[in-house]
């Protein structure tokens, strides 16, 4: 079977024969009319491969557009040779003619692409068209223009532990973090439209001690003589040393035994002797100046321990209260360890110097944790995220090496066992946190199983449960290429 081409140069030759024909006028008659005959199948025919031929270049120029929209932080050459490597793997040449290189545009928050190329014609060479010019053109936009990202990760004393290849968990938390940062600033098209907030925690969270005069603060707790924590003596203060009584053959009691109530910060012993002089003496709590404050705040009254409600000072209870974090029963300050948060930003490398200067220590709350990323993104005081935008998502990627083990309440955990209290607060505010809008990424590092992270993540597939510490790099690589994410518009 003869190919169009053929029948071509056939029709051709015949027509050249009857042109040439000079004993009759009704050959030159037929001639003419069959060239208009051949001429319109010929177009019919051509125009059908013209049309198959752009169709496919279209095709092949958007899965370019897809390739060079994923990867991001591409040079304008970088991205130009992308685009040409899909466009040449997508569109078979030959049969369908031939084609330039692709060219790629980058402009504001779009990349445009655009390719020309032709697909020679077959019967209609006869009327000297030799070829149809071919021109195609897309544009990749990204979806994600304004992106706020909470980093909440557990800064607590398993965070040190190793896996089999004696990776540990802090160490590659802050790997995975690094290559996380990476990923987001390159999802930026425009300085601002992507930012970040880092917020280590352990049963407590750091703001900083430059925040010592903010008017959200509460120090209450801090002034009491009662450790709110442990319902022990506070570690912030001291008794002053009077003498308990004086008068001959005089003795005192022992001061009465602290009790569970704020505010309990006198102490009167009982004197008793013969001594005509005897006089009963009173101790006053005397707590440590606010200046010694390293920045640790504990839980906030409940129920706003699980909102975002702006603190105020009409309602005391949405005041974070200030305290020093000591571990157990323990006079280590574990606030001087634990890293101090950082609100949003996208100053690359401060965000960066953050995550390299996170410690581990102390027990797990990660209400407390997913209260602040959420403060993180929250207008108003105390961190003052940007107004509200209907193109901003707001997402908080919690990561935890464990269960909850301890909260301000001292009926909730010791900071060694699991705290089913506690978890009953994570899983209020998770739910509060979801309701307004914010995606929850949640991740856990070899401790099997929590049922309050998995129900808090925002769905199944931003539910990660890791065997090693090496995974939290591939789930953060994972989290960051579906933030990054795009659509192709014509």
């Amino acid at each position: 079977m003869r190919g169009i081409a053929g029948i071509g140069r056939v029709v051709s030759r015949f027509m050249k024969q009857f042109i040439r024909e000079e004993r009759a006028n009704t050959a030159m008659i037929f001639a003419m009319t069959f060239v208009g005959l051949v001429s319109a199948a010929g177009a019919g025919i051509d125009l059908s491969r013209a049309i198959v031929a752009k169709s496919r270049l279209a095709s092949a120029l958007d899965s370019a557009a897809l390739a060079v929209g994923a990867s991001n932080g591409l040079t304008n050459q970088q991205m130009t040779d992308l685009a040409n490597q899909y466009f040449n793997a997508n569109y078979p040449t030959g049969a369908l003619g031939t084609h330039n290189p692709v060219v790629v545009t980058p402009h504001g928050q779009s990349i445009s692409l655009s390719v020309t190329g032709d697909i020679p014609t077959t019967l209609l060479q006869i009327l000297q068209i030799n070829k149809f010019d071919l021109a195609v053109s897309n544009e990749v936009v990204r979806s994600v223009t304004k992106l706020r990202v909470a980093l909440v990760l557990d800064n607590t004393g398993s965070m040190t532990q190793t896996d089999a290849t004696g990776t540990s968990k802090i160490t590659a938390l802050k790997t995975a973090s690094h290559q996380l940062l990476t990923q987001l600033q390159n999802a930026a098209v425009n300085p601002g439209d992507v930012q970040v907030a880092i917020v280590p925690f352990a049963k407590d969270v750091n703001v900083g001690a430059a925040s010592v005069n903010a008017t959200w603060l509460r120090w209450t707790e801090w002034d009491s003589s009662i450790d709110p924590g442990t319902n022990q003596a506070s570690l912030n203060g001291s008794w002053s040393t009077n003498t308990f009584c004086t008068g001959s053959s005089c003795t005192c009691t022992a001061y009465p035994t602290l009790v569970d109530t704020l505010g309990n910060n006198t102490r009167t012993c009982s004197c008793s002797g013969s001594g005509s002089s005897k006089t009963c003496k009173t101790k006053t709590w005397v707590h440590n100046a606010h200046s010694t404050w390293v920045g640790c705040v504990m839980d906030r009254d409940q129920n706003k321990d699980t909102q975002n409600d702006t603190p105020t000072l009409v309602d005391t209870t949405t005041l974070f209260p200030a305290e020093q974090y000591n571990y157990g029963s323990t006079s280590t300050n574990y606030c001087n360890t634990l890293t101090s948060l950082m609100s949003l930003s996208y100053d690359w490398s401060a965000l960066n110097a953050k995550i390299d200067a996170m410690q581990a220590g102390g027990g797990t709350n990660q209400t407390i944790g997913l209260a602040w990323g959420w403060q993180a993104l929250s207008q108003g005081s105390p961190l003052m995220a940007p107004p509200i935008d209907p193109t901003i998502q707001n997402v908080i990627v919690l990561l935890s090496d464990g269960l909850n083990t301890q909260d301000r309440w001292p009926a909730n955990g010791n900071g060694v066992n699991p705290a089913p209290a506690v978890d009953a607060r994570m899983t209020l505010a998770c739910a509060n946190a979801k309701a307004a809008n914010v995606m929850i990424y949640t991740v856990l590092v070899m401790s099997g199983n929590s049922a309050v992270l998995q129900s808090c993540a925002s769905d199944q597939t931003k539910y990660f449960e890791l065997t090693t510490a090496g995974e939290i790099v591939t789930a953060f690589n994972q989290i960051g290429t579906e933030l990054a994410n795009l659509h192709l518009s014509r």
